[in-house]
């Protein structure tokens, strides 16, 4: 298909300005955003992003898990569309980008192409994937997961919140649970816009990360059984000490990570004490490990390394074990051709670029097992994500949805 003009871009400021407006709507505490999924605050976000969808002249649709899929016609009523989007659920103490700029990305893009009066043969649909964070209902990308037939229906129903929320009770509270059948859809492709999470882009002087592959992981829930006792009262060779095997078991994970270098990462980011009081011993511990790697050899044996590690600290201790996987996917080589265009795309408007492996999960990981896919990543101040302190640029956000409004214009083909 021919290549879009290099003249042609999105208006940044509306997506800058849509971005901003979409932040006041589960505000943190820091500055950030706090819009779990399937919260009162994330139906806030479904109704603002669908009234911008309807003002576009977008054909909205939901399906049974939530996702919102909206679409801008086509000339060719036989094309497959191109899919773009990201997610608008943010973490506890997340911040204002991650996700939400892959999604109004993608409704600027067709925005744009409203403005500029762009036909293209194929549909392109903008995508609100549903409960991509996993912070509340792990495992995270689960709408995305069920869509690609990695999970089922009533398993994602199923699945439970702190507080014994189920997503599927949840999901029909905020009156987003769709008729839709999950995974009837059928991509052209799918392109996803994303901050990089990471410092690499920012270090590098780089505008534009061009990514070519995603890290798999695996996430291992850890639960470890002690004995209740009085942390003042109980002499030290006499506990049954949760605690302190789920910190040695920590520092393994660690070593676990540094043996499988480079590209390798593990870490422990939730844990959970009960009774949780300053002077009990736990008598239970719960913690999830999550290890990565675009290698598929090195992340299998850090799970086996972490597993049998964690076996030998909690028998050493009397502390018993059990340990479930409750997220995984394989590392993920994104499509050449796609790639390519990201890569032309960047090249043609003149934005210091580098390839890019995603060290995050992503809906794209699983939307790359039914579709070509890719994405596109723009820099991050200090790298930093998952935090209210976030931050990008103005300038790195509009310059990350002019490529890929230029690679989606190339997939979709200008009539």
């Amino acid at each position: 298909m021919p290549t879009p003009g290099e003249n042609l871009r999105i208006d940044g400021a509306r997506l800058w300005g849509s971005i901003m407006e979409m932040a006041t709507i589960g505000p943190g505490v820091a500055g950030g955003n706090n819009r779990q999924t399937l919260t009162d605050a994330d139906a806030d976000g479904r109704r603002l992003f669908l009234r911008w969808c309807d003002d576009a002249g977008l054909a909205m649709g939901v399906d049974a898990m939530g996702t919102m899929f909206a679409t801008r016609a086509g000339e060719d009523p036989e094309a497959l569309p191109v899919y773009i989007g990201s997610h608008l659920d943010t973490q506890p103490t997340g911040g204002k980008y991650d996700g939400v700029l892959g999604v109004l990305g993608a409704l600027e893009a067709v925005r744009s192409m409203n403005d500029l009066g762009i036909r293209t043969r194929h549909p392109v649909v903008v995508v609100n994937w549903t409960n991509e964070e996993g912070a509340r209902f792990a495992p995270a990308m689960l709408a995305s997961g069920v869509f690609a037939g990695v999970h089922d229906l009533d398993y994602a129903y199923a699945r439970t919140d702190l507080d014994g929320r189920r997503f599927g009770d949840e999901l029909e509270r905020i009156g987003w649970k769709g008729e839709e059948p999950v995974g009837a859809r059928r991509m052209h492709a799918y392109f996803e816009l994303h901050i990089e999470q990471g410092p690499i882009l920012e270090a590098e002087g780089r505008e534009i990360g061009v990514v070519t592959h995603c890290q798999g992981l695996w996430w291992l829930e850890f639960t470890l059984t002690g004995r209740e006792a009085h942390t003042g009262s109980t002499p030290m060779g006499m506990r049954v000490n949760a605690g302190l095997a789920m910190a040695r078991i920590l520092e393994m994970v660690q070593a676990a990570a540094m043996a499988e270098q480079p590209d390798c990462v593990g870490g422990v980011g939730q844990v959970t004490f009960a009774p949780n009081s300053r002077n009990v011993l736990p008598g239970k511990v719960v913690f999830t490990v999550d290890v990565r790697s675009p290698d598929r050899a090195k992340l299998d044996r850090m799970r086996v390394r972490v597993e049998a590690g964690a076996a030998r600290i909690c028998e050493e201790l009397g502390v018993g074990c059990a340990v479930e996987p409750v997220g995984h996917f394989d590392p993920v080589t994104f499509a050449p051709e796609l790639v390519a265009r990201v890569r032309g795309a960047a090249e043609r408007l003149g934005y210091r670029h580098r390839d890019i492996v995603s060290g995050a999960g992503h809906d794209a990981c699983w939307a790359a097992k039914v579709a070509p896919a890719t994405m596109v990543m723009c820099p991050c101040v200090d790298g930093l994500s998952h935090n209210e302190a976030e931050e990008i640029t103005p300038d790195w956000a509009e310059k990350g949805a002019n490529v890929l409004f230029h690679a989606v214009l190339e997939t979709a083909g200008i009539v």
